[in-house]
């Protein structure tokens, strides 16, 4: 599912259970020794995950330590980024020369709890959501906003080392892809401004899943999702 919202140079690996015979290395046992259940099967298929797509890749395997704010530490010249929700668990990977940066993330496709959507939404985005619901209401758009700016700043922290918070991404969402709008200056993408974000998304099997890849080779010339198959979006 995943894979079809990245571009051909990003190895992607999901589950949708837990494999019950998941064997981490020693290093990684370690980062989890005191965690519980939910954490560890988190934790262990998130893992799998990732190591499944560095196989792909054609990495050798090896620990995946915690990096800067809990985040994997890769191995050298690689990108990656993983998530997990209930019953779905993900990670991607890219080789840096190919890709300048990655972030997913995946979320249950159900109502946000009350009063989260004021905390992690601008005026101007709410409107927005209330414009969409009227077209379809029956797909959850809180929701939808939450992972792609949840996606926005796994993107945005590996190239600016510096915090985003939610009312610092204004996004406008379309069929199946987003628009990332900065509001926090001074970051540079291959020396250039970095202003935007562009990503897809979409819904099925209960879950929202959301991600953006920038290729190097396309970094200024056209959004992240051009060229990639239109898929069924919603369900």
């Amino acid at each position: 599912m995943i894979e079809e919202l990245l571009p051909a140079e990003v190895s992607s690996a999901e589950a949708f259970t837990d494999p019950p015979d998941v064997i981490l290395f020693p290093e990684e046992e370690a980062l989890i020794a005191h965690a519980r259940d939910k954490r560890r099967r988190e934790f262990t298929t998130g893992r799998w995950c990732a190591h499944q797509a560095l196989s792909r890749l054609g990495v050798p395997p090896a620990p995946l330590l915690r990096g800067e704010r809990g985040a994997p530490k890769w191995p050298a010249r690689i990108i990656g980024s993983i998530t997990h929700c209930a019953a779905y668990r993900a990670a991607v990977v890219a080789r840096a020369e190919q890709v300048r940066t990655l972030g997913i993330d995946a979320e249950p496709h159900a109502p946000l709890p009350a009063g989260v959507l004021n905390v992690v939404s601008l005026a101007a985005e709410r409107t927005h959501l209330a414009e969409l619901s009227t077209v379809h209401p029956d797909t959850h758009w809180d929701r939808i906003l939450f992972s792609c700016k949840e996606t926005v700043y796994k993107a945005w922290y590996p190239i600016t080392r510096q915090w985003l918070g939610f009312e610092d991404a204004r996004l406008e969402l379309g069929t199946g892809t987003f628009t990332a709008h900065l509001r926090k200056e001074g970051a540079e993408l291959a020396g250039r401004p970095l202003t935007a974000f562009t990503g897809r998304w979409l819904v099925r099997k209960g879950l929202v899943v959301s991600a953006i890849a920038v290729p190097n080779r396309s970094w200024g010339d056209r959004p992240t999702h051009e060229g990639h198959p239109q898929t069924n979006l919603l369900g």
